[in-house]
C-alpha cells in the first residue's frame, strides 16, 4: 500500500489539475490546504515546497530511489505521478510525445490565457479604482476563442486530446475549459470541444477532483484578496 502524498491545494483550476489527477490514479493523499485569499503560499514552510509561492505542489514520501521528493507546478506533478503510476500516459514514446505536446500547450497557452481572461474581465473592473479596460479584455477573450478553436478542431478526429485515450493532457486543460462562460466563450461553433468537455467532466474521477473542498472556492474580488493575489511580491 503507497503511502499517501501530500497534496497542497486551494480550489481553482490550477489546483484541480492534480486533485484530478489523484482521483483518476487512485492514488491516497492527505490533504493540506493552501488559501491563496489570505496570502497562505507566502508561508516560509510552504515555499521551502514551492518557491514561486503558488499551488498546487505535491511532497510524495515515496519518491524516487524510495526517498520523499516535493515537486511544484502542475505539468511536472502530472508528468511525474504519469510515470509514478503507469497510467494516463499512452503506451508508446509516439503517445507520450503526443501528451507532452498537448500538455506544454496547456501550460504556455490555455491557462495562462484563459487566467488572464478571468483577471480582466471579471477581477480587475472591481479593482479600487476599477481598471476596466477594453483591450486586454478582447486581446485575452479573443486568444482563448482561438485557442478553443485549435482544441475543437484537434478533438473533430480524436476522442481525447492525445488521441484515442484519456490521459493527463486532458486532466491539465479540462479544468480552465470547464470554465468557458467566465471567460465570454462560446460552444456553439465548437461542437467536438463541447462533445469532449461533458464527456471527460462525467467522469467520476474529475468530479471528486474538481468538487474537492469546492465549497471554498471565492471570486476573489475583496481588496484584501486582490492585494494578496495581484500586488505581493
Amino acid at each position: 500500500m503507497p503511502k499517501p502524498i501530500d497534496l497542497y491545494y486551494w480550489p481553482t483550476p490550477n489546483g484541480w489539475k492534480v486533485s484530478i489527477a489523484l482521483e483518476e490514479m487512485g492514488l491516497p493523499y492527505n490533504l493540506h490546504l493552501i488559501n491563496i485569499g489570505k496570502g497562505d503560499q507566502f508561508d516560509p514552510e510552504f515555499l521551502k515546497i514551492a518557491p514561486n509561492n503558488r499551488m498546487p505542489a505535491i511532497t510524495d514520501p515515496d519518491g524516487p530511489g524510495d526517498a520523499p521528493v516535493s515537486l511544484f507546478e502542475s505539468g511536472a506533478i502530472l508528468m511525474y505521478l504519469a510515470r509514478k503510476t503507469g497510467r494516463f500516459y499512452g503506451e508508446t514514446e509516439r503517445d507520450r510525445l503526443t501528451v507532452e505536446q498537448w500538455l506544454m500547450w496547456q501550460m504556455g497557452g490555455v491557462g495562462p490565457m484563459a487566467g488572464q481572461a478571468h483577471h480582466f474581465l471579471k477581477y480587475a473592473p472591481n479593482m479600487d479604482p476599477p481598471q476596466d479596460l477594453p483591450y486586454p479584455k478582447d486581446r485575452y477573450r479573443a486568444e482563448v476563442a482561438r485557442l478553443y478553436g485549435v482544441l475543437d478542431r484537434r478533438l473533430a478526429d480524436n476522442e481525447f486530446v492525445a488521441g484515442g485515450f484519456y490521459s493527463i493532457a486532458d486532466m491539465a486543460i479540462w479544468p480552465w475549459a470547464c470554465l468557458w462562460e467566465g471567460q465570454q466563450q462560446t460552444l456553439d461553433d465548437k461542437p467536438h470541444f463541447a462533445r469532449w468537455l461533458e464527456q471527460v467532466g462525467s467522469r467520476p474521477g474529475v468530479q471528486a477532483g474538481q468538487s474537492l473542498k469546492i465549497e471554498l472556492r471565492g471570486d476573489h474580488r475583496s481588496k484584501q484578496a486582490q492585494d494578496t493575489l495581484f500586488k505581493r511580491k
